[in-house]
This record gives structure tokens, C-alpha cells and sequence, in this order.
């Protein structure tokens, strides 16, 4: 068969197997079809259909084929990711810089060193820590992995939950974004490129100027050119973002960040970010899962994802209840952005990924990490569901009473 063929039958696959999963056992509460599709992406990848059926992996998922779809994937979440920074009111931003910075590096900075006591337990046991790597690049690699935050995921959740234009799904937007910057940032220096820190410094001058000029630049542009400035401008700063080590994902968004939602018309902004969940999300999804190479490494690595998800639940908890106290937060706040900042989903399989690749963890870890990110995403929707109903009722109650 030719290689269009054989890329439509991987199509075929990523389409309908994740929706079947979705639809025929109703796992919307506790797995929305977002969160069916990640794990259906692991599902299809090397580690479990390519360990089972070899062959028919090796004649569907060829290179040739793996790329087409990384292609894909790549465009598809470069776009959702600029909606979701459009979403992000650079003044509300400002307005809170104090709440957005402190909320953000507790929210970092507690599961960070929650993650690196998990790797200091692991540093006793053979097998975990990879042959390339020192003692303080182990933990602090797994420490940081603890401190993800799957920006794509979390955007999905809150819409799901129908909060990401309140001002709570707002709230999160801004920690989870400036989180996202610091983790690259970091994943820089524990892989010793201080080229590359150089190169972010650059990146990050040379973007404040360029959006000096493009803000400048888009209120003067006809409503029918505007569009096609902005996905130049989201390529731009994209690549940028990437040659500078901080990943495209982060440059995407703040293509979308600087940019202001009143410059489109809102029915087109919707209608964009609706067909791009529905046409291109799904093989960024499954693509990424496609890529993702591991060995189960026995009964331990339960143990051991168990452990990991302990402290990157617990320590965004903890962090977001710091938070809370410091800022004098209402009852209940803290536990719903503490639950949704912990969302993991494929943002950490790349970062565990890159870290695998670099040998500073060991496939056992790799696979700890992997089940605990899939896990953290799962707990999600059944959690804070339940909570926003609670804050919602009482929010009724209270009102009735006055």
C-alpha cells in the first residue's frame, strides 16, 4: 500500500478508537474524550500495541507515517494554544501580578521540592536514575516533572467545566502560564545548555520589542488581515521559542498572550477553537502517545508512580493552600486551582521524554512517570467537579439568605 494509504488508516485508527472507548463506556465524568484519547495515543504507541502486535505496528506507524502526523500535531496545538493565550487578559496580568507571581511559584516551587525528596528515596534504589545523569540533575529533572502543568489539557478541562472565561478559569491561565515558562527555562539548565540560556535571555528581548511593533501594527490591519498576521505572528514567535530551548508550545502562547481578544470577532474565535479541538487535537493526542518508547520494569514502578503522584498532587495542594492563606482566598478556591494546576497529561510525557532521551532517568522511571501523569489527569473532573458544585450551591444559599 502507498504511504497516503497506509497514513489513513493511521487516521482511521486515532479517530475512531478513541471515540468508541469514549462513547461505549460513558467515561465522560472521570475521562473526557481528551483524556481517552492521551491514553489511547499510549495504547497505540510502541510500549503496548507495538509489543503485542509488532508487525502490523511496525506496517502502520512507519516513519513516514509518524511524521506526517507529528506535523499535523505540531500546527494543531500551536493554534489551540494561541486561542488559549487570547483567552489571557494581559491586563488582568498586570492587575494581579502580585497574586499571578506568588501563586505561581508556590504552586512551582511546592511540588518541586515535594518531587525532589520522591527522587532522593529513589537515589537508594538501583534503576531509577539514569546513566548519564549526577545526583542533582536526577532530582531536580524529577522534581520539575512533579511541577508540570499540560497547559493544552487544563485549557480543555476548564472549558469542560465551563470556567475558562470565568474569572477563575482566568486565575489559573496565568499561573499555569507563568509556570510553563520557569519549567523550559529550567529543563535548560539541568540539561548544562547554557547556550541555549543565553539564547532564551535573546528570545525574550528580542519578543518584548517584536510585540511592541505588533501591537502597534494589528489595530490599523483590515478585520480579513488580521488573521493571516496572526498565525505569521504565532509561526514567528513559535520558532523563536523552540531555536531558544523553551519549546514552541511556550512561544505559541505567548504569541496568543500579547494579543487582544476584542481584535477578532468572538463568534470567529469560537468557531476557530472548536474545529481545531475536533479536526487537529485528536493526532496531537495519539501522535504524541505514538512516539512514547517503555518497558513495564515490574510491579515497582506502581509503587514508584504512586509515590511520584503523591508528590505532585500533594505538593500543588500545598501550594495552592500557602497561596490561599497568603492572599486570603474564599473557602474551597484553593483546592479547585490546586487540583487543576496538578493536571499533567502529554506536556509531561515530552518533558519525561526529553529527559529520557538525555539519560537522566531510566525507562522504569519513564514508565513511573507516565502512569502517574495519565492518573493526575483522570483525578481531575471526579474532584473538582464535585467542588464547584459545592461552591456554586453555596455561592445560591448565601444569596438567598441576603
Amino acid at each position: 500500500m502507498s504511504t497516503t494509504e497506509i497514513f489513513l488508516i493511521a487516521m482511521l485508527l486515532i479517530f475512531t478508537a478513541p471515540y468508541l472507548v469514549w462513547r461505549l463506556f460513558k467515561t465522560d465524568y472521570f475521562a473526557p474524550l481528551a483524556v481517552v484519547q492521551i491514553i489511547m495515543g499510549i495504547v497505540l504507541g510502541p510500549g503496548v500495541l507495538g509489543a503485542v502486535f509488532p508487525d502490523y505496528h511496525a506496517w502502520v506507524f512507519t516513519p513516514d507515517v509518524v511524521k506526517i502526523l507529528s506535523g499535523i500535531s505540531t500546527w494543531g496545538v500551536m493554534l489551540f494554544v494561541m486561542l488559549a493565550g487570547i483567552e489571557l487578559d494581559l491586563k488582568k496580568v498586570w492587575q494581579y501580578r502580585r497574586e499571578s507571581a506568588t501563586t505561581a511559584g508556590l504552586s512551582l516551587g511546592m511540588p518541586l521540592l515535594f518531587g525532589c525528596g520522591a527522587a532522593l528515596l529513589l537515589l537508594s534504589m538501583p534503576g531509577w536514575v539514569g546513566p548519564k545523569a549526577s545526583t542533582w540533575q536526577f532530582m531536580l529533572g524529577t522534581g520539575m516533572a512533579c511541577a508540570v502543568t499540560a497547559l493544552p489539557v487544563l485549557v480543555l478541562l476548564m472549558e469542560k467545566l465551563d470556567i475558562l472565561r470565568q474569572p477563575m478559569g482566568q486565575r489559573i491561565l496565568r499561573y499555569a502560564s507563568l509556570d510553563d515558562v520557569a519549567i523550559w527555562a529550567v529543563l535548560a539548565l539541568i540539561m548544562l545548555d547554557w547556550e541555549r540560556v543565553g539564547r532564551q535571555l535573546g528570545f525574550m528581548l528580542a519578543f518584548g520589542a517584536a510585540t511592541f511593533l505588533y501591537r502597534r501594527l494589528m489595530p490599523r490591519l483590515e478585520q480579513r488581515d488580521r488573521w493571516y498576521a496572526a498565525l505569521i505572528w504565532l509561526i514567528v514567535c513559535a520558532l523563536g521559542a523552540d531555536w531558544a530551548g523553551l519549546h514552541f508550545m511556550v512561544g505559541a502562547f505567548l504569541a496568543g498572550v500579547v494579543m487582544d481578544a476584542d481584535w477578532f470577532e468572538q463568534e470567529h474565535l469560537d468557531t476557530l477553537f472548536r474545529n481545531v479541538l475536533l479536526v487537529l487535537m485528536p493526532v496531537f493526542f495519539l501522535s504524541t502517545g505514538l512516539r512514547t518508547k517503555w518497558d513495564l520494569g515490574g510491579y515497582a514502578v506502581f509503587v514508584v508512580a504512586g509515590l511520584l503522584l503523591f508528590a505532585s498532587v500533594g505538593g500543588k495542594l500545598a501550594g495552592a493552600h500557602i497561596a490561599g492563606k497568603l492572599l486570603n482566598w474564599k473557602r474551597g478556591e484553593a483546592s479547585v486551582i490546586g487540583w487543576l494546576l496538578q493536571t499533567k497529561g502529554l506536556i509531561e510525557i515530552i518533558f519525561a521524554n526529553i529527559l529520557l532521551d538525555k539519560g537522566i532517568i531510566t525507562s522504569e522511571t519513564f514508565t513511573a512517570l507516565l502512569l502517574m501523569a495519565a492518573a493526575s489527569t483522570m483525578l481531575t473532573i471526579p474532584v473538582v467537579h464535585p467542588k464547584l458544585n459545592r461552591d456554586h450551591n453555596r455561592g445560591l444559599v448565601s444569596q438567598a439568605s441576603s
